[in-house]
C-alpha cells in the first residue's frame, strides 16, 4: 500500500471530532473490556457537527463474541456482519455497528461482494479510539484500503474521462442503487458537494494506490484501463449490485433478532419526526415486534398514522 495514500489517511482519520463523540467512543470501548481494537465515527454527524441526531460508531472487535451480547447475536455477527445496535450516553444517541478488525479489513477490499463498508469509509471518517499503537495503525491501514477499492471501482464503473467529481458521483450513484436504502434523490451529489475539495485531490492517490494510472489536463482525469478490464469490471459489478439487496434483506431480518436497543432507537426516532412520546416498557424492550401494533394504535389516535 502506498505510504501517500496511508498516509493522507492516518492524518484526515486524526483530525479532532466533536468531544462528546470521543467520550463516546471511550464509554464504548469501556463496555466492550479489552476486546475493542478501535471505534470509528462517521456519517452525518461527523461531517456536520449536529450531535441532536443519532451518531454513528463501527466499533471492531478481536472476537465477535468478546462483545456484551447473547451468543446467538455473535454467532450471527460472525457469519453475516456488522451486528447493529443502538445506545444512548448521556444526551446523545448512536447507532453502533460492531464487527472485528478482520471481518473490516475484508469489507474493505476490492474481492468483497460487500460494498457497504468501503462505500462509507471512502467518505470522511475519525478514527476516535485505539486500543494501542498497533491497533491504530491497522485500523488506518483497513480505511486507506477501502479509499483504495472505492477508487477502483469509480474508475470502471465512471467514464472514460472527466473530472473526480464524475467518477464519485458514478460511484456512490452505483453504491446507493446496490443497496436497499431508502435516500432522497441526489443524495450522492450532497455528498460530494460537502467535501469537493476532498474527492478531488483523493481520487488521484487512491487510483496510485489501487494501480491504475492515469492522465489528463489539469483537473480531467482518464484512468488508464483496457477495453477488457472495464469490460470484466462491470461484470463483477453486476454480481455485487444483483447481491445488494438481497445482503441487506437478510441484515434485517437479522436485526429483529440481534438489534439490541431496537425499542428504545423506535420509541426515539418517533417521537423525534412526531413528537408523540412512547413508553419503553420493559415487556416493549423485550418484544419490541410483539409490541409494534399497540404503538401503531397509538400513534393512530394521536392523528399520527392515516
Amino acid at each position: 500500500m502506498s505510504t501517500t495514500l496511508r498516509a493522507w489517511t492516518a492524518a484526515e482519520l486524526s483530525r479532532p471530532a466533536a468531544p462528546q463523540a470521543a467520550a463516546f467512543a471511550a464509554d464504548l470501548a469501556r463496555i466492550g473490556g479489552g476486546s475493542v481494537r478501535a471505534v470509528l465515527f462517521y456519517g452525518s454527524a461527523l461531517r456536520t457537527g449536529d450531535l441532536d441526531g443519532v451518531l454513528d460508531f463501527y466499533v471492531l472487535v478481536d472476537r465477535q463474541a468478546d462483545w456484551p451480547q447473547p451468543r446467538s447475536a455473535a454467532v450471527a455477527g460472525t457469519v453475516l456482519p456488522p451486528n447493529v445496535e443502538f445506545r444512548a450516553f448521556g444526551q446523545l444517541r448512536a447507532k453502533i455497528a460492531v464487527m472485528t478488525a478482520g471481518q473490516f479489513r475484508a469489507a474493505a477490499g476490492p474481492d468483497s461482494l460487500d460494498t457497504t463498508v468501503w462505500a462509507r469509509f471512502a467518505q470522511p471518517a475519525a478514527l476516535v479510539w485505539a486500543r494501542d499503537g498497533a491497533a491504530r495503525d491497522d485500523t488506518i491501514a483497513s480505511v486507506a484500503l477501502a479509499v483504495a477499492t472505492a477508487a477502483r471501482w469509480a474508475a470502471l464503473l465512471g467514464p472514460e474521462s472527466g473530472r473526480a467529481e464524475a467518477f464519485w458521483n458514478a460511484l456512490f450513484r452505483q453504491t446507493y442503487a446496490a443497496e436497499l436504502r431508502i435516500e432522497p434523490k441526489g443524495r450522492e451529489r450532497a455528498i460530494l458537494d460537502a467535501a469537493g475539495e476532498r474527492y478531488a485531490a483523493l481520487l488521484p492517490l487512491a487510483w496510485l494506490d489501487a494501480g491504475i494510472g492515469s492522465h489528463g489536463l489539469a483537473d480531467t482525469h482518464m484512468p488508464q484501463l483496457s477495453d477488457a478490464e472495464r469490460a470484466r469490471g462491470r461484470r463483477a459489478w453486476r454480481w455485487r449490485r444483483g447481491l445488494g439487496k438481497p445482503l441487506t434483506v437478510l441484515r434485517l431480518m437479522k436485526a429483529v433478532f440481534t438489534f439490541q436497543g431496537a425499542a428504545d432507537y423506535a420509541a426515539w426516532k418517533i417521537e423525534r419526526h412526531t413528537g408523540v412520546r412512547i413508553e419503553v416498557t420493559r415487556w416493549r424492550r423485550r418484544h419490541p415486534i410483539l409490541a409494534a401494533p399497540g404503538v401503531a394504535w397509538t400513534l393512530w389516535k394521536k392523528g399520527v398514522l392515516r
